[in-house]
């Protein structure tokens, strides 16, 4: 009676030929990058909006935008609070010694706080091209190791001259593990950047209304 043969995960592997055991350690790293990526751009997305949420709070309270200003200080968190800092801090160098406001102020205003919106976006977005890129390229490195494993097996068919399934299902098994692999990696990434892309661009939109009306009430205050 012949041996049963193992078709555990790590038996797959180990029978494997080196490229499509290359092929798998990649495709396992892939994953774990894109889950890596995916918790901290959460966890920071949750950030964005408690931070966006408090000081739209404290913005919205009638608190003179001056004493926030110096409240917030040097130090100041989330992106509401930077676009806040920067357009403020470009009021007050807007204004002379003497009182009297620079020419094209408004302008100037306008680019600092588009500046800080535009490092802010960068911030948030950074890593979704790599999920996008996992979730488009994964599939097909899984099918580059599917093909090799495949070929490899139909080699060994030939060199034995025996087409009985105890000699085939090895090989096909380990073949069809890479294209398995390939997509464990590629569908969390993609869900991952889909759910993500619209996180970000609902926080990004949030600043830019904010942007919008920060700059709607200093221009009130330049016309008067």
């Amino acid at each position: 009676m012949e041996a049963a043969i193992d078709f555990s995960i790590w038996a797959l592997f180990s029978r494997a030929t080196l490229p499509v055991q290359a092929v798998i350690v990649l495709l396992i790293g892939l994953s774990i990058w894109s889950w890596t990526i995916a918790i901290n751009k959460r966890i920071a997305l949750n950030l964005a909006r408690r931070r966006s949420a408090k000081f739209d709070k404290a913005f919205w309270s009638g608190e003179p935008l001056d004493g926030l200003f110096d409240k917030i200080g040097a130090a100041p968190k989330g992106g509401s609070e930077l676009i806040f800092t920067a357009g403020m801090t470009e009021w007050r160098r807007s204004h002379r010694s003497d009182g009297v406001l620079i020419a094209g102020a408004q302008s100037r205003i306008e680019r600092s706080m588009d500046v800080a919106l535009a490092k802010q976006s960068n911030d948030l977005q950074s890593g979704l091209a790599i999920l996008a890129s996992i979730g488009s390229v994964a599939p097909f490195i899984g099918l580059f190791g599917t093909v090799w494993g495949i070929m490899n097996a139909f080699i060994e068919i030939a060199a034995q001259q025996n087409t009985n399934l105890a000699v085939v299902a090895p090989g096909i098994a380990e073949a069809l593990l890479a294209t398995g692999l390939g997509l464990l990696a590629a569908i969390p990434a993609v869900v991952f950047y889909n759910h993500l892309s619209v996180g970000c661009d609902r926080v990004i939109a949030g600043y830019e209304a904010f942007a919008d009306e920060f700059s709607t009430i200093l221009s009130r205050q330049l016309g008067g």
